[in-house]
């Protein structure tokens, strides 16, 4: 993460931009890596404010005052930064030159020609990483982004895990088999490439289906959950339930499903009740789905009622 956001005064001012979430409910549950990358190119704090300047051969980073050229310097190290990052997430600091990921303007003079760049830094690790979820503090502002990059970043580290075990097929049956539910809300497609992947792990080469899954893994991850999609896979498990549900409480739940999708209610209150009506063998698969549990429950991420 831009260490600014973590309280660090090593903002352009020797301020920062300390983050609550970030920096308080989230910090419990991960192992954050400070970045700052304007002081480690060397400016310190306080600093001349910089800006993106157009050239033929791509955005300029440079000092706003004294047009100080750090193009060079910034990318040596975003180069060697990107190419040994091994993390599950990064938050960028908004509409920074340097960190932005979002309508960063490109000057041409004292004219913004652009408004739709990216910091210097964060286009290299992007470029690097296209699957990394990646936001910037402003966005995670957002409800609805906020729990879409977290329920990557916690997808991303229990594949991460997998493929730096020991694994077997037969792992990467099971582990896929309980993400099945979570990434048919995200990409009913990608879903379904995934399983005809799976379903040849014990024949293709190991490193080869592990590229493979994990590219389709991450891309599915990439895509929003949708009411619809949601839906559809609540109405799924609740099917698989079979004769483990009696009609009161099948009524029950199909009536909060519809709240949900007339939006009356969060996701949390159909996917905790389908949770709670998920006992016994018969309905163990619905229960171990990662989709009822895709990160820390403290987090209260799904306690919006979706727009």
């Amino acid at each position: 993460m831009s260490s600014c956001l973590m309280g660090e005064p090593v903002r352009f001012n020797g301020g920062h931009s300390r983050d609550r979430f970030l920096s308080g409910e989230l910090d419990a549950h991960v192992d954050w890596v400070r970045v700052c990358p304007e002081m480690e190119i060397g400016l310190g704090t306080p600093r001349e404010t910089l800006r993106l300047e157009r050239s033929t051969a791509g955005p300029r980073l440079v000092t706003r005052k004294t047009g100080a050229d750090l193009t060079d310097r910034m990318t040596e190290l975003a180069t060697r930064r990107a190419r040994a990052l091994d993390v599950d997430g990064y938050v960028f600091k908004s509409r920074s030159p340097s960190c932005g990921v979002h309508g960063i303007p490109v000057y041409a003079g004292e004219t913004a020609v652009e408004r739709g760049g990216r910091g210097l830094f964060a286009a290299h690790v992007l470029d690097t990483h296209p699957l990394l979820p990646v936001e910037d503090e402003g966005r995670l502002n957002d409800a609805l982004l906020r729990e879409t990059f977290v329920e990557r970043i916690f997808a991303h580290a229990r594949l991460r895990a997998l493929l730096e075990s020991d694994w077997h097929a037969r792992d990467l049956v099971a582990f896929h088999s309980r993400h099945k539910m979570q990434m048919l809300a995200h990409d009913p497609a990608l879903y379904r490439e995934a399983g005809r992947l799976v379903a040849r792990a014990g024949v293709r080469p190991r490193l080869e289906l592990a590229a493979d899954y994990a590219r389709v893994f991450g891309t599915a991850f990439a895509r929003k959950a949708s009411i619809g999609r949601n839906v559809n896979v609540l109405q799924h498990c609740m099917g698989m339930m079979g004769e483990s549900l009696d009609p009161a409480r099948r009524a029950d739940l199909t009536e909060v499903i519809a709240s949900y999708r007339a939006g009356r209610v969060a996701l949390s209150v159909p996917t905790a009740l389908l949770r709670h009506h998920a006992l016994g063998e018969a309905a163990a698969y619905v229960r171990d789905q990662t989709y009822f549990a895709p990160y820390p429950p403290e987090l209260r991420l799904r306690n919006h009622v979706p727009v």
